[in-house]
């Protein structure tokens, strides 16, 4: 049995045929999705993508999915996890309402949930604003952020604290001495590299390279270009062709095994709390 899984990052098993944009291991394949998956027809028996749809422009969705049909056999399953925008939705407003009436802990959730909600449609750089509110030196909602961005959340947090206190601890550690030609050719590297910066600089006002920087981050494939609910998700998956299709926990699946492949949990916890989880079938 083939098990495929799309745009994978660091969540990848080794039973799996994992793809992702850029390789992490000898077991993801590298390769751009948005040319279409590289397997043959009705060639896999499930298809999973965990985060990875609201990536693509709804256009662009609507071709990913029919690629997910077109390598599915007959009955195979596939497995979408998103963020649930319906859920999202309901915690801006709750929060909305407990920040309007002075909570000091729903004014918190509420500057997050919209950070959720909007950032990583309209960041201009990568991490945004998100990423600026993890690496406060204190948290004041952390718990309530990691209900919400789980495992994920925890390991940026984490990352963070750790960096602090390396930086901390090594600021008075002498750097080792460099040969004299080592140094000669560091520099003479750095001066062509600055002379070919600057060139190509030359050609292109201010203005013109922040957009280009701009536009070539927005492009990268971090940014979100779409959002879905229980209503939308179900309705794209019914336009492609899928059957029976069903809400799921992140523990649940029609997945022989699934637990043991730890994709969306992590022994015993969810890995993206946030998620929206649907199953369907091609007939």
């Amino acid at each position: 049995m083939k098990l495929l899984n799309l745009g994978c990052g660091q969540n990848y098993h080794k039973d799996w045929i994992n793809i992702d944009f850029v390789s992490s291991s000898d077991y993801v394949v590298p390769h751009n999705l948005l040319e279409g998956i590289p397997l043959n027809d009705e060639s896999v028996s499930v298809v999973y993508h965990s985060h990875v749809l609201e990536h693509f422009s709804k256009m662009d969705g609507l071709n990913f999915m029919k690629e997910c049909f077109r390598v599915l056999k007959p009955n195979g399953i596939i497995r979408i996890a998103v963020p649930d925008l319906e859920t999202i939705a309901k915690e801006y407003l709750r929060n909305l309402e407990l920040a309007s009436l002075g909570d000091i802990g729903g004014k918190y959730n509420y500057e997050w949930i919209k950070l959720e909600l909007l950032d990583q449609m309209v960041r201009n750089e990568s991490g945004g604003e998100m990423k600026e509110y993890l690496f406060q030196s204190s948290v004041p909602n952390e718990k309530y952020i990691y209900s919400r961005i789980g495992l994920e959340g925890k390991t940026i947090r984490q990352a963070f604290l750790k960096n602090q206190n390396l930086v901390s601890t090594q600021i008075n550690i002498t750097a080792p001495k460099t040969s004299l030609l080592k140094r000669f050719m560091n520099r003479i590297k750095k001066y062509i590299s600055n002379k070919l910066r600057k060139s190509k600089n030359e050609i292109l006002t201010v203005e013109q390279r922040r957009a280009l920087r701009i536009g070539k981050f927005r492009l990268n494939g971090e940014i979100h270009q779409w959002m879905y609910d229980r209503y939308s998700l179900t309705e794209l998956l019914e336009k492609v062709g899928f059957k029976e299709i069903i809400l799921c926990s992140a523990f649940e699946s029609q997945i022989d095994n699934w637990e043991k492949y730890q994709l969306d949990v992590v022994d015993g916890e969810i890995r993206k709390p946030d998620s929206l989880f649907i199953e369907a079938k091609k007939s």
